[in-house]
């Protein structure tokens, strides 16, 4: 038997909590992306090319490195179907996998290689042996959130989705029927006003109870009458998300008794309304002046004080200056702050302890972001505070170049980030140069920092779903070069509806607003290689950076002179003369 262990928790979490580490537990690999899987005498660890560099240092001489993409290579899912050649079974915790995406595909993979099949251990055994020393689960609180953030009522987001139940003949979506609604939760993470503000719209009922009401809704769904020689199936059907647990779909009695389709609530969330994208443009407004405060004290300890400061420091310093804006919660996520060839991990994760001092001489790459009451923020700037090579300015150009590209592109209603990715690319491609990441992921707002199910990307499911006026997505292409250097510029931009001189096609035509409000680096950029629209983008986004963010620099002396500096037109005669 073989047992393979994902990433993710019962919820498909991008962050989770740190008992639900089974994978790093069990690995040693801390990236945020790929699966263990264990055999009686092998053990393999799949990431993808994000992680190729950080799966190599950590994992020791028991693992082999499946690197996921790469040609001949095969996926965990094909590498677990060899190993239960000989009628074996392969097992796994159904509550930490998705019935479509995972579940029925490896299955069929396992049977196509002679192996049994693939089972639902109840006891997940990466918990028997992590035993007493598993972290205890989180109990942080509940609250409420105004409607003056959020921008619309529960009660009219619930109305929303039965409609949606109603068109298409649902029984519900296990939280929500017809005539009920119920959230699963503690009792002890509500805080005082929650119960009250959900009154009799929302039935509140214990975490772990969601699996026996499950069982319940699949008892109670009414059957077709019988026809002979078929079994009964039922008149409506539970939807169930594609994301959702195989334990879920198990207990509400199998396949014929779901429909499973992508998250109606996570459409709706993609969609941001107005009050939701004027926070959007309001926080990122104070995020940017703290990055440029972050950023023009950085470069003063580095070069004027010569202080030796590391990557966890410079990170910590960032977050107590955000920490003293208006509405700040916390971090979107753990800051990616690098140096030289750590700024080449595209997910590097510093720790105090274990992270490099900051090399003022090679590129720093700071990807950070932090949560709002009124929205989310996630931005990525490279700098120097040297003399960068000729490869950093170019590279550095290149990706500003495609940065430039999706911010200005404008395209019919109907079209996907998935069409509109080799905007960012193309630069880099002339030059036979790449990134293997995507170009952008939604944004949610006050929420995840990556959210469905848009994005600007290869992946097959940003091909299926249209970007929208409302959508908040990230524009970040990027470029690296193991054990030397690595560039992402990230922004935060969100669709709109575009003027165009013609209609084709009688359909509106869509282009982007960008939120983001800190300054490219200057020493990076090699003007000649911007055409004259591309050197007016960025002089006119410079002045936006300004004009929005001097306010919070009154008194900052040393923040101001950065700012200005950072942010002087780019004229074409300097790079002539040069």
């Amino acid at each position: 038997m073989s047992m393979f262990v994902p990433s993710e928790d019962s919820h498909q979490s991008e962050y989770i909590a740190p008992c639900d580490a089974r994978r790093e537990f069990i690995s040693g690999f801390s990236g945020s992306a790929g699966t263990a899987v264990i055999t009686s005498d092998k053990a393999a660890l799949a990431t993808d090319g994000r992680y190729f560099n950080q799966a190599s240092k950590q994992l020791d001489s028991n693992w082999h490195l499946l690197k996921t993409g790469l040609e001949d290579v095969p996926t965990w899912q094909e590498w677990t179907a060899e190993q239960s050649e000989g009628h074996k079974t392969v097992g796994v915790d159904p509550t930490v996998i998705t019935a479509p995406a995972e579940a029925r595909k490896l299955t069929e993979k396992i049977k196509k290689k002679g192996g049994a099949q693939l089972i639902g251990v109840k006891a997940n055994l990466v918990d028997l042996v992590w035993a007493d020393e598993r972290p205890p689960r989180p109990n942080e609180k509940v609250s409420v959130l105004g409607i003056e953030y959020a921008g619309k009522k529960f009660e009219e987001k619930i109305e929303d989705l039965r409609k949606e139940l109603d068109k298409k003949n649902s029984a519900g979506l296990i939280v929500l029927t017809p005539t009920t609604a119920t959230l699963y939760i503690d009792d002890s993470k509500l805080e005082s006003d929650v119960v009250p503000y959900l009154g009799e719209q929302v039935l509140i009922r214990p975490y772990d109870a969601i699996f026996e009401d499950v069982e319940g809704f699949g008892r109670s769904l009414e059957v077709e009458a019988p026809v002979e020689g078929k079994p009964p199936t039922p008149k409506k059907k539970f939807w169930i998300s594609t994301k959702a647990s195989w334990a879920l779909s198990l207990n509400l009695g199998g396949e014929e008794k779901v429909d499973e389709v992508r998250s109606p609530v996570g459409d709706a969330k993609a969609i941001k309304n107005s009050t939701e994208l004027e926070g959007m443009r309001a926080c990122h407004i104070r995020d940017g002046a703290s990055l440029s405060e972050f950023f023009a004290w950085l470069e003063e300890e580095l070069i004027v004080k010569q202080t030796k400061l590391d990557e966890v420091q410079a990170a910590d310093r960032l977050e107590e200056i955000r920490a003293k804006k208006d509405r700040f919660v916390g971090l979107s996520f753990d800051t990616i702050s690098s140096t030289g060839p750590n700024a080449a991990v595209i997910h590097y994760k510093p720790e105090k302890g274990n992270c490099s001092i900051i090399d003022p001489t090679a590129v720093y790459l700071c990807d950070s972001g932090a949560q709002y009451l009124d929205g989310t923020t996630d931005t990525t700037r490279t700098l120097h505070f040297g003399e960068p090579t000729a490869m950093e300015i170019k590279a550095y150009t290149l990706v500003l170049k495609g940065v430039i590209a999706i911010d200005r592109a404008v395209f019919p209603k109907g079209t996907s980030g998935f069409a509109l990715d080799t905007l960012a690319r193309q630069f880099l491609w002339r030059e036979g140069l790449d990134y293997r990441h995507g170009t952008g992921h939604g944004v949610g707002s006050y929420l995840n920092v990556h959210e469905g199910p848009i994005g600007i990307g290869t992946r097959v499911q940003y091909s299926e779903v249209p970007l929208s006026v409302g959508n908040v997505i990230s524009d970040e292409p990027g470029y690296y070069e193991d054990g030397n250097f690595g560039i992402r510029i990230e922004n935060m931009i969100m669709a709109q509806e575009a003027k165009t001189n013609h209609k084709f096609g009688d359909k509106p035509w869509l282009g982007f607003e960008h939120v983001t409000m800190v300054p490219m680096c200057r020493k990076l950029i090699d003007g000649k290689l911007l055409t004259q629209e591309e050197r007016t983008w960025l002089n006119e986004y410079h002045q936006e950076v300004f004009d929005k963010t001097k306010g919070f620099f009154v008194q900052d002396e040393r923040t101001m002179r950065w700012l200005e500096r950072e942010t002087r037109p780019i004229l074409v005669m300097e790079f002539v003369l040069s």
